[in-house]
């Protein structure tokens, strides 16, 4: 077991050292944890064969599962990628350094044990003062997943990094909480027609005032109208298949998939977590009779709440309401309630219910445009496909 540091960056500058220290750990062929805009990263020499298999292994993540390279200069692309196309630079120029991710062909210094056995790489230029150090000081080229045992979902504090990560990398660097607390989107530019592989921050919307051809990922586009979940309405839960998610066809049929969390589940809590879809008011009705019944079980309830799902105000945590339809912990997104205040602080609500040990937690159904399709696309994968349509 490898005896991990936890180090708290409190400054750029002024935690040089200990900087330079992590990227010599990394060009060494170690395992460094670092904080990016979107949620931390796990990361390894990606030129490093080893250092590729040692991130698999940590995280405990399948070989197929590809990792994201990251760079700290534009200039890099080129030793990453092979025949980049010019839509990659003027994606770059509108939304790097930032949360993006480009899927490109692959340059020959890349190993394939970094790409899941593809010949195409995943590049991203990320905003994070942290990251861009540490990348500078490894040389240039930083695989890193997200931080966090294969499945679980991604840390965005560093608490959450070394409760799954302690004694399996070299070092964690603590830069707080992330800003953005999604994944990167991820584009694929190898086809002819742009492809969105995983919805993110920079929302299809964005991405078209670039480039106006792109489209979602077949198997995503499905999920958003429902496909794939049993539609049940007579209130009681129903288990979708577990396990595969996204381009679920082709992932059945063995293909490996382009991009990171395509195939396997991915962000689930150790409870139960139950989406609700239908009209407001069965589904407030839906809700508070669960709470009931899982409180006569015994069980440990949660609840996420934001402004276009349940309203705070519906009196869930009042204490003059009845205490049976009380839930035991709720979850209220920031100040406003609003998509970003969701994104940022999904995975956290997710981690604490676990800290909190519930075991069923509930939400709404989201509208799946804009920001709300990255969203609902990381609770439908937490929520393994459990899905109440009313």
């Amino acid at each position: 077991m490898t005896e991990t540091e936890w180090i708290i960056i409190r400054d750029v500058k002024e935690d040089d050292e200990v900087l330079k220290r992590a990227g010599r750990i990394l060009a060494l062929g170690g395992l460094v944890a670092f904080p990016t805009e979107t949620v931390y990263g796990l990361g390894g020499d990606a030129k490093n064969p080893g250092s590729s298999k040692a991130i698999y292994a940590a995280k405990g993540r399948p070989s197929d599962n590809p990792l994201i390279v990251h760079i700290c200069d534009i200039n890099d692309l080129k030793n990453v990628a092979l025949d980049v196309p010019d839509e990659a630079y003027r994606l770059a120029e509108r939304f790097w350094p930032g949360p993006l991710t480009m899927i490109l062909k692959k340059h020959p210094d890349i190993p394939v044990e970094t790409t899941g056995g593809l010949d195409t790489v995943a590049v991203r230029f990320p905003d994070n003062e942290i990251a861009l150090a540490l990348i500078r000081y490894a040389g240039g080229f930083v695989a890193a997943p997200s931080a966090n045992t294969s499945g679980r979902p991604s840390p965005t504090v560093g608490k959450y990094v070394y409760e799954d990560l302690a004694g399996k990398v070299d070092m964690i660097l603590d830069g707080g909480s992330s800003v953005i607390g999604l994944e990167s989107t991820i584009i694929d530019l190898t086809d002819e027609i742009p492809m969105v592989l995983r919805p993110g921050y920079i929302t299809l919307e964005m991405l078209r005032e670039v480039l106006p051809d792109t489209v979602l990922d077949p198997g995503i586009a499905a999920a958003g109208n429902g496909a794939g979940h049993k539609e049940n309405g007579t209130g009681n839960i129903q288990d979708h298949e577990a396990g595969i998610t996204g381009s679920a066809a082709d992932a059945k049929e063995g293909l490996r998939p382009k991009a990171p969390g395509m195939k396997y589940r991915h962000y689930a809590p150790k409870g139960k977590l139950i989406l609700v879809d239908g009209d407001e008011d069965k589904a407030l009705v839906f809700v508070k009779e669960e709470l009931k019944k899982r409180k006569a079980e015994g069980k440990r309830t949660g609840l996420i709440l934001y402004e276009k799902g349940f309203d705070p105000g519906e009196g869930f945590t009042d204490a003059d309401i009845n205490e049976e339809y009380k839930a035991d912990s709720v979850k209220i997104a920031g100040d406003s309630g609003g998509y970003e205040d969701l994104a940022r602080d999904v995975f956290r609500f997710l981690r604490e219910f676990d800290d909190e040990k519930i075991d069923y937690i509930y939400a709404r159904v989201l509208p799946e445009s804009g920001l709300g399709l990255a969203i609902m696309n990381r609770l439908k994968k937490a929520a393994g496909g459990n899905i109440v349509h009313l």
